[in-house]
């Protein structure tokens, strides 16, 4: 199977033959894409919102890629993916708040106004950050994790970027000194047992930590496990969490693909429910993709 053959069968969704194939994957084959720009919504006012106090926010991302990609040469122009997501976006004016928060940080990474990089969630959090703030970013493929390592290699003890498994080292930072923390779960879910880890890594974070805010990103496919996760997840949840999907396309009728993708979030800031379903239909509007593109947003208050 040749490197785009590879990179279109991660691109549908389709499970990995073998453990290792996790380890091929690749974020920059997808960035830009309409499920980053839904995480990357959520994200950027997660960490808008939690920045408003003083007291110091500790920031960690288990699964964070290379930090930012290029989208007109190497793995995020195979198959353009952005093209569809950020794409879409980049020249509108006059968005709802969310949106337009969103597309701001999207333009600091491209100062000269051209769409030519897009900013993963750790190059995101690293804009939004104050100087009190920690970061620490966790990355399993071994090439990304160089890569992240050096976008970050001036930010002195800030940032500390880890080669390694971000479900095992999330375990040992909670609870964090500060007690405010906001954790983004985000794995390839290549591998079945992603579905499960994903339950298990946050059953354990509440345990350890049950006030810090965690966003999870999830895959719309037509897998039971990925049906399941949901509700899985609400049943952890404590008093307060929402969950927001959106869906770009019908699915394939083969079964494979990804048509769509969804962000829980346990412990959000007040009203950031309410101001997301506010800004959803317009980016259903932008992302849509067909007829039975949709959106929903369900949440539990305190």
């Amino acid at each position: 199977m040749g490197k785009n053959s590879r990179a279109e069968a991660r691109a549908a969704g389709a499970p990995s033959p073998r453990p290792r194939a996790l380890l091929s994957y690749r974020h920059a084959f997808h960035a830009g894409s309409h499920a980053d720009v839904l995480k990357h919504v959520v994200w950027v006012q997660l960490l808008l919102r939690l920045t408003r106090k003083e007291k110091p926010l500790f920031i960690v991302d288990t699964h964070a890629g290379a930090g930012a990609y290029p989208l007109r040469h190497g793995y995020a122009a195979e198959l353009a993916e952005y093209a569809t997501g950020i794409a879409r976006l980049w020249s509108r004016r006059g968005l709802p708040a969310p949106i337009d928060d969103y597309l701001r940080e999207v333009g600091r990474a491209n100062p000269d106004g051209t769409l030519a990089t897009y900013p993963g969630s750790p190059q995101l959090a690293w804009q939004l950050a104050r100087e009190q703030d920690r970061l620490r970013f966790f990355e399993r493929h071994t090439s990304d994790a160089r890569a992240l390592a050096l976008r970050f290699r001036g930010a002195g003890h800030r940032v500390i970027v880890t080669a390694g498994d971000g479900f095992a080292g999330l375990k040992a930072l909670l609870p964090p000194p500060s007690r405010r923390g906001l954790v983004l779960v985000d794995p390839s879910y290549e591998l079945k047992t992603d579905f499960a880890a994903v339950r298990d890594a946050l059953a354990d974070a509440l345990a350890r930590f049950a006030t810090g805010t965690y966003a999870v990103w999830y895959p719309l496919l037509q897998r039971a496990d990925a049906g399941r996760l949901p509700d899985r997840l609400q049943r952890l949840a404590p008093a307060s969490w929402f969950d927001v999907r959106l869906q770009v396309k019908a699915p394939s009728p083969g079964g494979l693909g990804l048509h769509g993708s969804g962000m829980f979030v346990v412990n959000p800031p007040w009203r950031l429910a309410a101001d997301l379903r506010a800004a959803m239909p317009a980016l259903l509007e932008a992302l849509r993709q067909d007829g039975d593109a949709r959106y929903s947003l369900e949440s539990r208050e305190r």
